[in-house]
C-alpha cells in the first residue's frame, strides 16, 4: 500500500504584491517548513499555514498530509529550515506529533532546530493545555492547541527570538 504526499506548494504566491525595500529588510524571515502528522490526511491548514507564514516574510517548503516521520526527518536534513511547523486536524497530534518529534531530536543534525505544533491534537475536547506538557516533554518547543487559536502562534513568530511559551502559557 502506497501513501500519497502532495507535492509541495511554490514557495512564493504569485499574485503577493512585493514589499517596499525597508519592508523586505525588516519582515524578512526564517525558511519554515510546514508538515502534518503521518495519520493526518487534511491539507487546507497546511495551506493556511504557509500562507500565513509568507505573508510575515518567511520562506516556506510544506511537505504536504500524511508525512511519515522519516520523511519529515529527511525533508528537515534536505532543506535545514530554521523552523519545523506540525499542524493537525484529525485529534491524533498528540500521539503521531511525540513520536515524530522524539525521532526527530533523534537525529544528531536535528537536535537543535526549532519545532512547534498546534491544531486539534486530541480527541479529550477543548480542554485547553492537555497535551501541552506532555508535547512539551516529548521535544517541542512550543505547543498551540486548538483553543488557543492563530492568534498565540502569531506572537510566538513576533518574538521568534525569544524563550517560546507553551500552552499553559508558562516559558519554556
Amino acid at each position: 500500500m502506497s501513501t500519497y504526499h502532495a507535492p509541495a506548494l511554490p514557495s512564493r504566491r504569485q499574485d503577493a504584491p512585493e514589499p517596499a525595500a525597508e519592508d523586505a529588510v525588516r519582515r524578512r524571515g526564517d525558511h519554515v517548513l510546514v508538515s502534518s502528522v503521518s495519520s493526518d490526511s487534511h491539507t487546507w491548514n497546511l495551506v493556511f499555514l504557509q500562507l500565513l507564514l509568507e505573508e510575515r516574510g518567511h520562506e516556506v517548503t510544506n511537505i504536504g498530509a500524511c508525512v511519515p516521520d522519516q520523511l519529515l526527518i529527511d525533508e528537515c536534513l534536505r532543506v535545514r529550515p530554521d523552523l519545523v511547523v506540525i499542524s493537525s486536524v484529525n485529534g491524533h497530534g498528540a500521539l503521531d506529533g511525540a513520536r515524530a518529534v522524539r525521532r526527530l531530536r533523534d537525529h544528531p543534525d536535528l537536535r537543535d532546530i526549532r519545532v512547534v505544533i498546534g491544531g486539534k491534537l486530541g480527541v479529550r475536547g477543548a480542554e485547553a493545555g492537555t497535551y501541552g506538557p506532555e508535547l512539551l516533554a516529548a521535544g517541542y518547543d512550543a505547543v498551540f492547541e486548538d483553543a488557543a487559536g492563530v492568534a498565540r502562534f502569531r506572537r510566538y513568530l513576533d518574538r521568534a527570538a525569544t524563550p517560546a511559551v507553551a500552552a499553559s502559557g508558562a516559558p519554556r
